[in-house]
């Protein structure tokens, strides 16, 4: 098998993003936007559709899951739940892989975008997705994990703290480059009086010792897995991985600031071309400033 590989390795390098995220993160509207945005610099992007349950796609698939399987033909067939089936659909992708393969060469883009399931078992403890995603980077797929999260876990401690494990559980197992993303920032204003801190708190995942103080101030927690919270907080902090990014779709600085995190991730380089492109976007944006004044204003857009 990893001589068939190696001979069906490509000779042009292809890159790519898995979307991932709990139900309700954002990740089909993210994968509509980020491809819209990507093709304004004029790079050349397809999307695939990776999860056999999703009938409500918002933008053109070049691959699309559904044409070999889906949830609810599994659902009738073996009489499964849809967690089990969806288990059963992502298996039966790796079993036919050649299928996936044969799929993804049919484009001429060189960047792809993977719009993944939201089961978030498929990410932490199932091994499908991970062998799926490492068979194309020995076929010379440069990929990066992008794991979207409702930022309105930030208005709850205990619910960020879960998000924090779940961040870390999901970088170690999927093994790829990984960037983490708190999305619809947007509506991070409704929940701004419920904060207990400043964002850049949440972003750069600072001394969470202050997090446990707030639990154990809460009604809900009342302390009853105070020493739960602080094992999780305190491997989180050990391993010092998990930082986020916010996102808000309607700004290009914040598909800017996030897209330029991407690239670093999978390597991505590209051309002057595209470079102009992206500061005609920031332009259009937000008026006749300098290239100084819109990388600053681009570090402030969440902190004002």
């Amino acid at each position: 098998m990893q001589n068939k590989l190696v001979n069906l390795k490509q000779r042009t390098p292809l890159y790519g993003q898995l979307v991932i995220g709990p139900p309700g993160s954002g990740k089909t509207s993210y994968c509509s936007k980020m491809k819209q945005f990507l093709e304004k610099l004029d790079r050349k992007v397809a999307v695939v559709n990776l999860d056999p349950a999703n009938d409500n796609m918002d933008y053109e698939c070049m691959v699309d899951i559904m044409e070999l399987i889906t949830v609810q033909d599994v659902m009738e067939q073996f009489s499964l739940g849809p967690n089990g089936a969806l288990i059963y659909c992502i298996e039966f992708l790796e079993v036919n892989f050649g299928w996936f393969l044969e799929k993804l060469r049919t484009s001429n883009s060189k960047y792809l975008i993977f719009d993944c399931p939201g089961q978030v078992e498929l990410y932490t403890h199932h091994n499908s997705m991970r062998s799926i995603f490492a068979k194309l980077e020995q076929l010379g797929y440069h990929l990066c994990t992008v794991h979207l999260v409702d930022s309105h876990h930030c208005s709850e401690p205990h619910k960020f703290i879960s998000t924090l494990l779940l961040s870390l559980h999901t970088m170690l197992q999927m093994g790829l480059p990984h960037v983490n993303v708190l999305s619809k920032a947007d509506m991070l204003k409704e929940h701004e009086s419920k904060l207990a801190f400043s964002l850049e708190f949440y972003t750069e995942v600072l001394d969470l010792s202050y997090l446990l103080e707030c639990v154990d101030n809460s009604m809900i927690a009342k302390n009853k897995y105070k020493k739960l919270n602080a094992a999780i907080v305190s491997m989180v902090e050990d391993y010092g991985l998990v930082s986020f990014y916010l996102l808000d779709l309607s700004k290009n600085e914040s598909l800017v600031r996030l897209k330029n995190a991407i690239d670093k991730a999978n390597g991505y380089v590209y051309g002057a071309g595209e470079e102009k492109n992206v500061n005609t976007l920031l332009a259009c944006a937000v008026g006749a400033e300098t290239q100084t004044e819109r990388m600053e204003k681009d570090i402030d857009l969440y902190r004002d």
